[in-house]
């Protein structure tokens, strides 16, 4: 090891991202992880053991490496989905620290399975951006909306000549005083598409401000809105809008769950419904969060994205013999290709459920993505209400949770 340049690097007379691939990235990595170990007096005895390929992620994934962090990866199901991209039995990888999530969604998918399986369907698929202007008065602001009505072909041009599968689907303004909104929303294929309609919208705003009497702010102005909580998010869609449902036999459920369907549809009126509208939520859900999380760090994807995915609105209604259960996520931003994908484990998780890589057509392994996702949430979902409503929570916890 260079002892000489690890010194500066302590020092900050080098910095940190001065030193990749000098005299290698092996080299770069460890002269990064002894400098740190020795400012902050921490001995890495577990950071320093990983098996991906490093030239790959340092390029596309990560910056000032020094190592990699360990999540344990458990599996849940067989899960059956009956969905139009996602059809047959899947088995569902969730990586995560919380003690009990993977027992709990082992047992709703052993739940849904024994019932015929969960319906799943895409009904909106779009990855949005949306710059923000800034104009003279709101004279010019209307001037410049209507600008973008009478240009969109010019500016569909211009974005898609940056990307080979992105396709511009819409613009929509939005106006608050001279401050002009516009969210572009793109079909990005099996991208999840944030670095691609970023590229693409910057391109377009070139031949916006170009023939406009409008200053660019920024070229994302949070009407994206991008890893916040937002109602139109909620409302409108971004990424996929995915809906799953089953109907549940109330044998399986007193079998499985040691409950009723009618205590089951009270713990989700009350708790998902009236708690969350009276909490003021933008989810109307248990825990979605919890499976959209523990699946998207075990398949690569921005886990940032969960604020999205949590917007998810569950809903039990009692039929004769059962209880209908559906969960419907209305922004759920997973992709197939780039990002995390690529890297090793991440992308042998995405195998396990036969969606890793470029679908056939383009677009059908991220669709194939989300609808098991969306039907795994289910599963979360109505393990956690049978739970409660058996009063069995704690006692799960006490026992897988520690």
């Amino acid at each position: 090891m260079d002892r000489r340049l690890l010194e500066k690097l302590k020092t900050g007379e080098v910095g940190f991202h001065k030193i990749d691939k000098k005299p290698d990235t092996d080299a770069a990595i460890e002269l990064r992880r002894a400098a740190v170990s020795e400012l902050t007096e921490t001995e890495f005895s577990h950071i320093k053991n990983y098996s991906f390929d490093i030239e790959k992620v340092t390029d596309r994934n990560i910056e000032n490496m020094i190592g990699a962090v360990q999540v344990p990866l458990g599996v849940a199901g067989p899960l059956r989905i009956n969905g139009d991209y996602a059809n047959g039995e899947f088995y569902i990888p969730l990586a995560t620290t919380e003690g009990a999530l993977v027992a709990s969604a082992h047992r709703g998918c052993s739940v849904i399975s024994s019932c015929g399986g969960a319906n799943a369907r895409i009904f909106d698929d779009k990855m949005t951006r949306a710059p923000v202007f800034m104009t003279k008065d709101v004279i010019g602001a209307k001037r410049l909306v209507e600008w973008v009505k009478e240009n969109f072909a010019r500016l569909k041009e211009k974005a898609e000549a940056t990307t080979r599968f992105g396709k511009l689907l819409s613009i929509y303004p939005f106006v608050a005083g001279r401050s002009v909104f516009l969210r572009f929303s793109y079909d990005t294929k099996d991208a999840m598409g944030m670095n691609m309609v970023t590229i693409a919208t910057d391109a377009a705003v070139d031949l916006i401000i170009s023939e406009n009497d409008a200053e660019l702010v920024a070229l994302s102005g949070n009407m994206c809105t991008d890893k916040k909580p937002a109602a139109i998010n909620a409302i409108t869609g971004r990424g996929k809008t995915v809906s799953a449902d089953v109907v549940l036999n109330r044998e399986i459920i007193r079998e499985k769950l040691k409950t009723t369907p009618e205590k089951m549809a009270e713990v989700n009126y009350r708790k998902n419904l009236v708690g969350s509208a009276r909490a003021g939520s933008l989810g109307f859900n248990a825990h979605a969060a919890n499976i959209a999380a523990a699946i998207f760090i075990a398949c690569g994807q921005d886990a940032a994205h969960v604020v999205e995915a949590s917007n998810a609105m569950t809903l039990m209604e009692l039929t004769e013999d059962g209880l209908y259960c559906s969960v419907t996520l209305p922004s759920l931003a997973v992709g197939t290709v780039g990002g995390g994908t690529g890297i090793g484990a991440q992308h042998e998780c995405l195998s396990m459920l036969g969606a890793a890589g470029a679908g056939d057509p383009p677009g059908a392994n991220s669709k194939k993505l989300a609808e098991i996702v969306t039907a795994a949430v289910l599963a979360g979902e109505i393990s956690l209400i049978g739970a409660l409503a058996a009063r069995h929570l704690a006692k799960a916890h006490a026992e897988l949770g520690r």
